[in-house]
């Protein structure tokens, strides 16, 4: 690839976005904002340069040896040279509908050969555009989101596999997506600024979601109270100074997923039991724990957070193999306003 000549050269962080409670209106300035689904998928940007295609993961790493069917349809279906970002997602046909299936995305990731083909005849990924960042001869990250939006267009051509996403100005619109569109495996709505321009690893675009989840760091766990297998992760998110904090735990695994955690986290460990401040929920016998390598990211679920801490135990959902480590901050989470109680209670 290092004879792609291209306005925007690869890495490029990709832009994020900060969660909210709710889908931000136009009160006072319509079309300020536009608002597109959140597609459930591994973000990507594409750079294109005739034949040379680099399918860039959100970490900058490479993603297009998982995808090699992926690699063929961007040659057929986007212009010859531009850059693009989007989302790669895997469909499927589940109870008679076609709908994105995430375990099946999170099997592509795999290191023998012989399986990513296999995958790639059986499931097939798709490429979802939501951004452009550059035409063939111009840059566009300075040029507001309405130029780029009408730029993807162009850009991309149609076909099978390489889909424009839908977007609307209408917050009345977006805030029924967000109940309509999850059937189709969506999981909620990101909206944009229609005049901020592209910023790389800034969180300036605002994420609504089903649920409250954040992608943490597993940076410990503790030993079951019968002594077999995993109780509970340990997980850690970045304050702003670089120091990995802990924020709580997750627990509530079966027999079987104990074991297999421990399988996978016993090699990270990191020197020998610590003690750490003991459980709201358990004795002060049960507050040692096991550190390991901050490798691992998952997502979990949270109601609440109390200050710099999720206010409960907080329930995995999935591993993040996407996403890197240094990411998990506390800029990513959905902070409500604060009320004071008398705003509350009836004047």
């Amino acid at each position: 690839m290092d004879t792609m000549d291209l306005p925007v050269a690869p890495p490029v962080d990709p832009m994020l976005a900060k969660a909210a409670a709710k889908v931000p209106g136009d009160a006072g300035a319509p079309g300020a904002w536009s608002y597109e689904p959140k597609w459930d998928g591994f973000r990507a940007i594409v750079f294109r340069d005739g034949d040379d295609v680099l399918l860039q993961s959100r970490t900058g790493k490479p993603l297009g040896r998982y995808f090699p069917e992926l690699l063929e349809a961007l040659r057929a279906e986007i212009a010859p040279r531009c850059v693009l970002d989007g989302e790669v997602v895997v469909p499927r046909q589940i109870g008679g509908r076609t709908r994105l299936d995430w375990e099946s995305l999170s099997q592509r990731i795999h290191p023998a050969q012989s399986r990513v083909q296999m995958l790639a005849e059986q499931t097939p990924a798709q490429f979802i555009g939501f951004d452009a960042l550059a035409t063939g001869s111009e840059s566009l990250l300075d040029e507001p989101f309405r130029v780029r939006r009408e730029a993807l267009a162009t850009l991309m051509t149609g076909g099978r596999s390489c889909h424009v996403t839908r977007a609307t100005a209408d917050p009345e619109l977006a805030t029924r997506w967000l109940t309509t569109f999850e059937g189709a495996g969506l999981d909620g709505v990101v909206a944009k600024r229609t005049d901020g321009p592209y910023l790389p690893g800034k969180r300036d675009m605002v994420k609504v979601k089903h649920q409250r989840d954040a992608d943490c760091v597993v940076m410990g766990y503790r030993i079951h109270k019968s002594g077999v297998g995993i109780g509970s992760l340990l997980l850690g998110l970045y304050r702003p100074d670089g120091e990995l904090m802990m924020v709580g735990g997750s627990s509530a695994f079966t027999d079987a997923d104990r074991l297999k955690l421990l399988a996978e986290l016993e090699p990270l460990r990191l020197g020998e039991v610590r003690d750490g401040e003991a459980s709201r929920w358990n004795s002060a016998a049960d507050k040692q724990w096991v550190p390991i390598r901050p490798e691992r990211v998952a997502e979990f679920a949270y109601d609440q957070m109390e200050g710099s801490r999720f206010r409960h135990t907080v329930k995995l959902l999935r591993w993040r193999p996407d996403r890197d480590p240094a990411g998990c901050t506390f800029d990513q989470l959905d902070v409500p306003l604060n009320y004071d109680l008398a705003d509350v209670l009836e004047p």
